[in-house]
Formats: structure tokens, sequence, C-alpha cells
């Protein structure tokens, strides 16, 4: 390689140091050309690119970058996973741990993660981690869950002060619907009123009714008076002709 390539590798390889939110490095010795490219395949669907470099020329480029965490990396075949802000480093991880597991040839190193060195142990815990999107959705969720509860606090008393109020719109309400169920009620009391008056009015209709009775009776019982009196007359008769008899026998 020409020192010209050389130094245009080495820019290349210090852009990506600086712009990378996170560098895996891997031992790539005894994969075939096929189970490399598909790695790549892999990662670059998970926002990362894997180069195969010299250590000559990624140590210019980490002196460069100023990663010297990676120093400590570069020892015999080394492929390094590039990992940009957009991309995912707990994907990227499992798919080399996958990898590794999956060949038995791969060998996880290290890396470099937001500034800070991590060992081939670490890179496996990584790896078991939930996707970037479910560990955003827990951490809202552990963000957010305080902030609820103190709604809920602060939401509490206005909370039972519309349920007191309710309360009682409700009770003014059944109030309102008892007393017009009572109204029927009532009104028997307010006929037993008038019944009262009726009660206490009926001496002068009787009285009245009485009058007339009393009235219509004479032309009814006169004619029994009469009819009963020619039966006891004979009797005050007979008995004065037998006082006559009498008084005459006496004499």
């Amino acid at each position: 390689m020409h020192k010209a390539d050389k130094e245009r590798v080495v820019e290349e390889l210090t852009e990506r140091l600086q712009s990378s939110e996170a560098l895996l490095v891997a031992d790539y010795r005894g994969l075939t050309n096929s189970e490399l490219a598909g790695l790549r395949v892999k990662l670059t669907s998970h926002g990362a690119k894997l180069s195969v470099v010299k250590n000559t020329l990624t140590r210019r480029a980490a002196e460069a970058a100023g990663t010297d965490q990676l120093l400590a990396l570069l020892e015999g075949p080394t492929a390094i996973a590039f990992v940009t802000a957009d991309g995912d480093p707990v994907a990227v991880a499992k798919a080399l741990s996958d990898t590794a597991k999956d060949t038995k040839i791969l060998t996880l190193r290290g890396g470099v993660l937001s500034g800070n060195s991590i060992t081939a142990d670490e890179i496996e815990r990584l790896a078991k981690l939930p996707p970037v999107d479910v560990l955003q959705a827990q951490l809202v969720g552990v963000i957010v869950a305080p902030l609820t509860q103190l709604a809920a606090l602060l939401n509490a008393p206005l909370q039972n002060l519309v349920g007191v109020i309710d309360a009682r719109i409700r009770q003014l309400e059944e109030g309102g619907d008892t007393s017009a169920a009572e109204a029927p009620a009532e009104e028997p009391a307010a006929e037993a009123v008038v019944d009262d008056a009726t009660v206490e009015e009926a001496p002068a209709d009787e009285a009245v009714a009485e009058e007339a009775l009393a009235e219509e009776t004479p032309a009814d019982e006169a004619p029994v008076a009469e009819a009963e009196a020619p039966a006891e007359e004979p009797v005050a008769e007979e008995t004065a002709a037998e006082a006559t008899e009498e008084t005459e026998d006496t004499a």
C-alpha cells in the first residue's frame, strides 16, 4: 500500500472513531469470507459497519482520534464494529455474540462504549439486554411513575371535593324526587280534611234532613193514627157502657 493510500485510510479510520458511539473489537481469525460477509450484513442492519484493518494504521487513527482505550485491543487479526450514533449497540453486541457461539471461531476482545473501555464479558452482558426501544420505554416508565404518583397526590383532594359535590347533587336530586313522590301521599290528608269538614257540616245537613222527614212524617203516619184510633175507640165506648151499666145496677 502506498503512503498516500495509508494516509487516506488513517483519515477515514480517525473520522469513524470520532463519530462512532461504540466500538466493538473481535478476532475474526478463521472466519470465511462468506461468514464475514453475513456478519457485515447483520451489523449494517443495526447501524454498524464492520471493518478489517491493519493494526498499525488503526493505532495511528486511535492516537489521532484520542481513543487510547482501543490501543490495548489491537493484537492479532482485528475486526472492528463501528456503531454510529443512530445504531443499536445492544443489537450489535448480540449479533457478534451469536456469531461467536455459532461459528466457535469469532472471539470477542472488548471495546469502547461512550468513551469507556468494556471487556468481552461486558459485551456478552450487553448482548443480553433488551432492545433499545424497550429500554427507552422502561426508562420513561421509571421517570414517569413518580410524576404520575405526584400528580395523583395533588389531584386527590380535588377529586375528593368533586366526589363530595357529586354526592350532594345526587342527594338533592333524590330529595326532590322524594318530595315529588310524597306529594300524592299528602293528597289523602287533604281529602281527610275535606271529609272532616263534611263531617262537621253533617249535623246541619242531618237537621235539614230530619226537618224534611218530620214534615213528611205526619202526612205519612196520619192514616196510621186514624186507622188505629177507631180500633181503640170501641174499647173506650165499651168501657163507658160497662160503667153505665154498673151504675145503673148499683142504683
